[in-house]
């Protein structure tokens, strides 16, 4: 990833006053910009201890946005009033009862945990693995638009090596739900692999290795129930330190330098067996777990559209208390997700205040575990409080990133539903430019909540301020992504944040909320749309009854 200087970087703040604690008094916005940012605090505060999944700190901020909620007129709507609680498990690698090495000609090289590789705790179970490596190139298999990584090749346990990213001809959001571990593994596991090495590509990487390998040694979770443990299912996982990539390919027929060289140039990858055998033997600590989403309903003012919602939801937790960096352990999570999660009250508070009611109802989705697979929106979807037909849309917030002014956004699903149409119209009465995806080889449209719901057959949303290809706001954002991102400093400190540009954001997504929850016709997936297959045969109407004379 390209660094700029911190200078450089910052200068397109400094020019717009986005560094400024508060926003200037006298903006007309003002009151709004105070209270999302209120909200920041409170969330990202070192009281909230970074708000991992299952922890006191996430308990305390879920008590907290149930509390604000119903100060809106946001009604629960379980049993449990505004918490849905699950089950789950915590998983920890036992570091010093596993380990990972590589075997040629008898020869036996160990390889150092966190500095060559890092083994999965998600994936693998306790126990040995002894097996050959096999490279799959990008790991993919979409035979139905002429791709298959896999095609042809004995995977039978075997441990397959593949290479991130992956064709250019294959539309992003396709590609980014292939890419998916819990589409990958069901491949993988039919075809009788036993594990997956990953090789990264310089190009593409969001974290350093330091920070990847701190990450580590937190523990993952996992649902109690293994029937929604859709991304298990093999018995070992292996990351690979870029800088030690070449290891996994001695004496294969193409070097790690040659295949990021056809990556590079888009042209196919090939497929061979690599002269080399993985031996691993990996040990979990496993406890139980609880962690709840927070749940909530703002009935609609029409008596049959009233029966129909649309849901916003972001994810209220994030990774908690880990390794030191500069001496600081807690990880905020300011702008992921405390932001999203502080947007969502405050459309919250726009719909409440608001002459008319929406004609839907809207329901707020804040969910857990979303930095452990998608956890609690999954769980959501899969156990919803209503029925998920009847849930009409979802447009989700993580990480939306306020950097810079908000003249444009980028909105994941954009091409897939009908959901387009609104989403053109509001941003043209905004004066706001609807982009493309910059970046489609960071599959974020499956990276995070929205993708449950379309997994569930809803169409959906996800929003980011918008940027495009080589501009000062992506070099913004990749500072960001280097600095930041999953680290201690993703806090309250100096966060380059343009607080005006959140409070257009939100009412962007108010008046949005607002037209999808009027439109008569409920939005549906596009004919073309991949997507569409998950949709789920709708229940006929129930006519009212005539009136009696």
């Amino acid at each position: 990833m390209n660094r700029v200087s911190s200078v450089a970087a910052l200068a397109l703040f400094v020019s717009s006053g986005a560094l400024a604690a508060e926003p200037p008094a006298s903006k007309p916005a003002a009151a709004a910009e105070d209270r999302w940012w209120k909200h920041v605090e409170v969330l990202a505060s070192d009281a909230m201890e970074g708000r991992d999944t299952g922890s006191k700190g996430y308990a305390t901020a879920a008590g907290y946005v149930s509390k604000e909620l119903a100060a809106l007129g946001v009604k629960p709507m379980l049993k449990t009033g505004f918490l849905q609680p699950m089950a789950l498990q915590s998983r920890r690698l036992i570091e010093s009862k596993s380990s990972v090495a590589l075997v040629k000609d008898g020869q036996t090289l160990p390889l150092v945990q966190g500095e060559d590789v890092v083994l999965s705790a998600r994936q693998g179970d306790n126990g040995t693995v002894d097996a050959p490596l096999v490279f799959v190139g990008y790991g993919l298999s979409i035979p139905e638009l002429g791709h298959d990584d896999f095609a042809g090749l004995d995977l039978k346990g075997k441990v397959v090596v593949m290479l991130q990213g992956g064709p250019g001809d294959i539309p992003g959001p396709v590609k980014s739900h292939f890419s998916a571990w819990s589409e990958r593994l069901k491949v993988l596991k039919a075809a009788g692999a036993v594990g997956y090495v990953y090789l990264q590509n310089p190009k593409l990487l969001e974290l350093p290795w330091e920070r990847i390998v701190g990450s580590s040694k937190n523990p993952t979770v996992v649902f109690a129930d293994p029937s929604l443990n859709d991304s298990r299912g093999l018995k070992v996982a292996v990351m690979v330190n870029v800088t030690k990539s070449r290891k996994w390919l001695e004496g294969a027929p193409h070097t790690y330098e040659e295949l990021l060289a056809l990556a590079d140039a888009d042209k196919p990858l090939p497929k061979f067996d690599i002269p080399l055998r993985m031996k691993a033997k990996v040990a979990f600590d496993v406890k139980p777990l609880k962690s709840m989403n927070v749940v909530g309903v703002m009935p609609g003012a029409d008596p049959v559209l009233s029966k129909e919602y649309v849901v916003l939801s972001a994810h209220l937790d994030h990774v908690g208390i880990g390794e030191p960096v500069k001496g600081d352990r807690i990880y905020n999570g300011a702008m992921d997700n405390a932001s999203g999660v502080a947007a969502v009250l405050e459309v919250a508070r726009r719909l409440h205040d608001q002459p008319e009611k929406p004609k839907r109802s809207v329901l707020f989705a804040l969910v857990t575990g979303e930095e452990k697979g998608l956890l609690g929106s999954k769980y959501f979807a899969s156990r919803p409080p209503v029925p998920i037909t009847s849930i009409v849309a979802d447009f989700n917030l993580d990480m939306f990133m306020p950097h810079w002014p908000f003249t444009s956004v980028v909105a994941h699903g954009k091409d897939e539903s009908s959901l387009a149409v609104p989403l053109a119209e509001v941003a043209a009465k905004q004066d706001v430019q609807v982009l493309p995806d910059p970046e489609p080889d960071r599959n974020l449209f499956v990276r995070s909540d929205q993708y449950s719901f379309i997994r569930e057959g809803v169409p959906a949303l996800f929003f980011k301020f918008g940027y495009t290809p080589g501009s000062e706001e992506q070099k913004v954002f990749k500072q960001w992504l280097t600095e930041r991102y999953h680290a201690p400093s993703d806090d309250l400190a100096q966060q380059p944040v343009d607080h005006e540009g959140a409070a257009r954001f939100i009412t962007f997504l108010t008046a949005l909320t607002n037209a999808v929850a009027d439109e008569p016709r409920r939005p549906y997936w596009n004919d073309d749309s991949f997507f569409r297959r998950f949709a789920k045969p709708l229940p006929e109407p129930v006519e009212a009854p005539a009136a009696k004379p």
